[in-house]
């Protein structure tokens, strides 16, 4: 499959990410303050005064520093967990879409059963019941998001199942396995890094959310959702410390979900195959 210069509007998307991502790992560089420690003489005070960029909240953290922290640890929270979701989204619809017959339709059914579940309810449930951990975290975002990436996989490996290159691979003696090493998954990958990019502001959405309800890191470490809920307490007397991580969230969302949706018109092999006919 040969591949075409990317859009501008991927480019432009991918240039935002850059500098989003660069902010937030570099950017404490920029600041002389500590994100987890207080300033005690300037509790909150606003934007730009005493040094303090983004101001602080009530007991004296730089609310930059605190942002730019919150926003390293969601994106790395939202690639790893998209990560997790991507290998098991990948191999359940590989498998199940070059199996075919009874084993297709029962993965399916369970698609279908996974998706009628609360699952972000479960959740909240397992990250109240057991002790928190960042792994327990990744691999609860992971399995929310992973099953509509599972359907499309699984609708493209059973097309590739009738490919005359599958079919003369099947008439070669080529085993399941060597089908789906160096045939199925292959060909599936441009398509999962398409929708890797549409799961991904779902995964850093889902941790925000229970970092807002609590459910997320320990302190002192804080997400940007933990700094939402921080904000929203001292909304009356700080806003800023509301208004600067809530406007990273949307702006990493953002540039995100115009990822995702522009790489699925660039590269999407369905949409190309038509273009092509």
């Amino acid at each position: 499959m040969s591949w075409r210069p990317l859009p501008l509007s991927v480019r432009v998307c991918l240039l935002l990410l850059a500098a989003l991502v660069a902010l937030c790992w570099l950017g404490p560089l920029l600041t002389r303050f500590d994100p987890h420690t207080p300033d005690w003489n300037a509790p909150s005070v606003g934007p730009g005064a005493a040094g303090h960029w983004f101001g602080t909240d009530a007991i004296g953290r730089d609310v930059f520093a605190r942002t730019l922290a919150g926003g390293r640890l969601s994106l790395a929270v939202g690639l790893l967990a998209s990560a997790i979701a991507l290998g098991v989204g990948l191999a359940y619809g590989a498998i199940a879409g070059l199996a075919g017959g009874r084993v297709e339709r029962a993965m399916v059914r369970l698609l279908d059963v996974l998706s009628a579940i609360p699952f972000l309810l479960v959740v909240i449930l397992l990250l109240t019941l057991f002790e928190r951990s960042l792994a327990l975290l990744l691999g609860a975002i992971g399995g929310y998001v992973w099953i509509d990436l599972a359907r499309a996989m699984r609708a493209e490996a059973a097309r590739l199942r009738e490919a005359p290159f599958l079919l003369a691979a099947t008439a070669a003696g080529a085993t399941f396995a060597q089908r789906l090493r160096w045939h199925v998954l292959p060909n599936l990958l441009p398509l999962a890094v398409v929708y890797l990019g549409l799961i991904l502001p779902q995964a850093i959405l889902v941790e925000s959310f229970l970092g807002f309800l609590g459910l997320g890191v320990d302190e002192p470490s804080a997400s940007l959702g933990t700094l939402l809920a921080e904000g929203v307490q001292e909304l009356d007397s700080a806003p800023w410390t509301l208004l600067f991580p809530a406007g990273l969230l949307v702006a990493t969302l953002a540039a995100f979900q115009f990822l995702g949706d522009a790489l699925r018109d660039a590269l999407d092999v369905r949409l190309r195959g038509t273009e092509a006919a």
